[in-house]
């Protein structure tokens, strides 16, 4: 074996010029995206009245393998792509494991996070199409950010409606979105119909990714030229975000490097798909195995504590039902959840993963996480998001499993970004005030009474 660099690089000309679709090899595809009218599935030009028309058509298509990426799209990627594998050497000596650990690193660009990767695809669909515009929801701030860059790139209209306590909690992030041109909303508002309803039937409430992708539709659908964007959940996010992945195996590859674990924090899906999905894709051909193991929050449990079933992807009940691992449209996470990851749902490509056991899942509780991401940044130099903390927590207990068994195992995470806009969220764990919420089996039975019938 060749020696392993602390950075694993690939050349530009190595950067993928496909993005993979795991829905073509999966024999059981996810279920189909239903009308909630009707309870058929939706067609091509509804979902095309709400997205741009080539991204209704890449979320509808599970059976094409491989969609060329654009030029434009590379251009736009060779500014930041692509990106490290880094041997975690420093993290290894710390925790005296005889596992190889690597993470793939998606920081490397202004946004801090992997969320460019779909948000420039988007963008260039919108402004092919020859819209005006874009709608969005952002929790953490990462896909806002994103989407504000990109829609600046491409000379569009960029609003977005931020879940209302991240608003409050993360200001640069906000004037980050601002300073490339975007129009940002604490959410949920009182400028939208759904908003004000959300309000009224919830007082005071600090909000949720539901509550926020509800008013952006709303957004979209009444204004003219405007279509509405998502950064996580849907098909067509997991297909741009595969070339995490695609680069991760291309880079393991080059080294003769057998990856045993992959590792991936789980919100709504599109890192933990985009980085699993070639691998995936080798186990249902029967070409290779893996373990991989998806790191959710114990404020926020789809995948550990969710039932199986068609819901509502938006608070506000206006866009169509997706089958997905779900805590309820309704489910707000506990106001003190700092940690990202606060979606309701998962994505349908990675529930049905998970339904077929292709995948396993955690749940970890957020001053864990943060311990985790402390001792990551002292050791190895990068202050994490805390999003792709939960999947360094997991990362680190199977490396010190490792050490305990004396397995040498090649351990793969995702690192999502970079965490230098969440310092009021390390500031309370470095004070001492952070706590944990795991919410009671009551909490989500009331949750789960409101899911809507669908046979």
């Amino acid at each position: 074996m060749k020696t392993i660099p602390y950075k694993i690089y690939l050349e530009e000309s190595e950067m993928p010029d496909k993005w993979y679709n795991v829905r073509a090899d999966m024999k059981k595809k996810p279920a189909p995206i239903l009308d909630p009218g009707t309870l058929k599935p939706v067609s091509l030009a509804q979902l095309s009245a709400i997205f741009c028309e080539e991204l209704a058509r890449q979320e509808l298509d599970d059976t094409t393998a491989y969609f060329p990426i654009p030029e434009e799209i590379r251009n736009f990627y060779r500014m930041y792509r692509p990106s490290p594998l880094v041997r975690a050497y420093c993290l290894e000596e710390h925790l005296k494991t005889p596992a190889h650990i690597y993470y793939k690193f998606e920081g490397n660009n202004t946004s801090g996070s992997h969320k460019l990767n779909s948000a420039i695809a988007q963008a260039y669909y919108a402004k092919k199409q020859g819209l005006r515009g874009v709608t969005t929801e952002t929790g953490a701030g990462q896909w806002g950010t994103a989407l504000s860059m990109a829609c600046a790139y491409f000379d569009l209209d960029c609003q977005v409606y931020m879940v209302k306590c991240s608003y409050e909690q993360k200001p640069f992030r906000r004037e980050v979105m601002r300073t490339y041109g975007a129009k940002v909303t604490p959410s949920p508002s009182m400028e939208t119909e759904v908003g004000r309803r959300i309000n009224a039937e919830f007082p005071g409430t600090t909000g949720s990714l539901g509550c926020a992708i509800s008013e952006a539709v709303e957004a979209a659908v009444t204004q003219e030229g405007y279509r509405y964007v998502l950064g996580s959940v849907l098909s067509q996010v997991l297909l741009h975000q595969s070339i995490i992945g695609l680069e991760t195996k291309a880079a393991l590859d080059k080294y003769g490097i057998k990856a045993d674990m992959i590792i991936g924090c789980a919100g709504g899906g599109s890192n933990l798909g985009g980085l699993i999905s070639p691998f995936a894709g080798e186990m249902l051909r029967g070409t290779a195995e893996y373990e991989i193991v998806a790191v959710e929050p114990a404020s926020c449990p789809s995948l550990t504590r969710g039932r199986y079933a068609y819901d509502f992807c938006d608070t506000g009940k206006v866009c169509p039902l997706s089958k997905m691992y779900t805590l309820g449209c309704g489910f707000i996470p506990s106001a003190n959840h700092a940690g990202g990851l606060r979606y309701h749902g998962m994505s349908s490509v990675v529930s049905e993963l998970y339904d077929q056991g292709l995948l396993t899942a955690r749940s970890v509780e957020q001053t864990e996480v943060f311990e985790a991401a402390t001792r990551f940044a002292r050791i190895e130099g990068i202050l994490p998001a805390p999003e792709s903390s939960h999947a360094i927590k997991v990362a680190m207990d199977e490396a010190v499993r490792c050490r305990e068994t004396g397995e040498e195992k090649n351990i793969v995470f995702g690192l999502t970004g970079t965490g230098y806009f969440d310092m009021v969220a390390y500031q309370k764990y470095n004070d001492g005030e952070m706590q944990d919420h795991v919410p009671s089996d009551e909490e989500l039975e009331k949750s789960f009474a409101q899911l809507p019938k669908v046979l």
